[in-house]
């Protein structure tokens, strides 16, 4: 394990943060079954193209089993999707042609605010979901840990939810490095959502999350000197992609700690910040709409613990479905929509 990390950092040194049009190398993980999807050629690319009846935004192309892909994003719903390369016809563009061309579209929309508050150096991007009726937008956060999963934030919610709300809708912050050692739990999660007891919102938590106690927030986590933004993304999108799972639009900076220019440069990977209003670790109360944060790595008990009495708290209305839980892409849609 050990030498296997110090080559992840190897490769963290050879990539260019600059080098948006190259393919970045991909780490074949070997602690993956052998029946793992195989990952070839992933690099950034913009584009525009026909697909279902829908006019889809291209971000990135690769090959998946020696087949060509993209990955589209709807710009109205922003859902993403594998799209097979030969049954389209890519119209590659820049991403402020982009920019410019969907400005009216809830995913542009959501991009450029997300950036209104960049200046902030903790919590910047989308705090706050729209909701109809009374709800949250629950997102997990799996940092890397040496702790398991803590099961009992699914069983908890496919208990009380299930009965209302099947799948359960949820968003998991994903690590590179949790996904890389913990494969009995991400084999867990993807059997419940195989069952159709949730749907996940993949959101990409960056690959190794770093931190050092003691350097200041201004040189931690993303904002580390020498940090390598193609592998931090890239890297964990890819190891999404090799465990047969799809990411999401979302980014969620570790820490929540951010700057001006590494807000821009996550908007510049058409991805938009996800940030909270609802840390119930730190006694932020959640209301209609917030954007609630848990981690469930096992190094979080308080807010398992806030968490689980939340759900104790608002079980009757849960029961008479008013008071419910939304997709993450679907409470930004909503806001955005109009």
């Amino acid at each position: 394990m050990k030498f296997l990390f110090n080559a992840l950092s190897t490769f963290i040194l050879l990539l260019s943060v600059n080098s948006l049009n190259a393919a970045i190398p991909v780490v074949q993980d070997n602690l993956i079954s052998a029946g793992q999807n195989k990952i070839d050629n992933y690099k950034i690319c913009f584009a525009v193209c026909d697909y279902s009846g829908k006019n889809m935004i291209i971000i990135r192309e690769f090959e998946q089993s020696g087949q060509a892909c993209y990955i589209g994003i709807d710009p109205f719903d922003l859902k993403t999707l594998i799209i097979p390369a030969a049954k389209v016809k890519a119209r590659l563009l820049s991403w402020k042609q982009i920019m410019d061309d969907y400005s009216n579209t809830p995913y542009i929309r959501a991009i450029r605010k997300s950036s209104r508050n960049s200046d902030k150096l903790q919590d910047a991007g989308i705090v706050h979901g729209f909701t109809e009726e009374n709800g949250i937008t629950l997102t997990v956060d799996l940092c890397p840990s040496r702790k398991p999963l803590d099961r009992e934030i699914f069983t908890s919610l496919i208990s009380e939810f299930g009965k209302t709300e099947k799948p359960v809708p949820l968003a998991l912050s994903v690590t590179g490095k949790f996904m890389l050692t913990h494969p009995e739990d991400m084999d867990w999660i993807k059997g419940l959502i195989s069952a159709g007891d949730i749907s996940v919102t993949w959101i990409n938590h960056t690959y190794n999350h770093r931190y050092n106690p003691q350097k200041p927030l201004n040189e931690n986590f993303l904002l580390e000197p020498g940090t390598s933004m193609d592998f931090e993304i890239l890297q964990t999108e890819i190891a999404l992609l090799q465990r047969g799972l799809l990411f999401s639009v979302f980014f969620r900076f570790p820490g929540l700690v951010s700057n001006q220019q590494s807000v821009d440069t996550i908007n510049d990977y058409g991805l938009i910040p996800i940030g909270t209003d609802a840390w119930l670790a730190k006694g932020q109360p959640a209301y209609k709409g917030s954007i609630v944060l848990i981690h469930g790595n096992g190094n979080e008990p308080l807010g398992i613990k806030d968490f689980l009495h939340l759900l104790k708290t608002k079980r009757s209305a849960v029961m008479r479905k008013s008071w419910l839980l939304y997709d993450l892409s679907e409470t930004i849609e909503s806001e955005f929509i109009n």
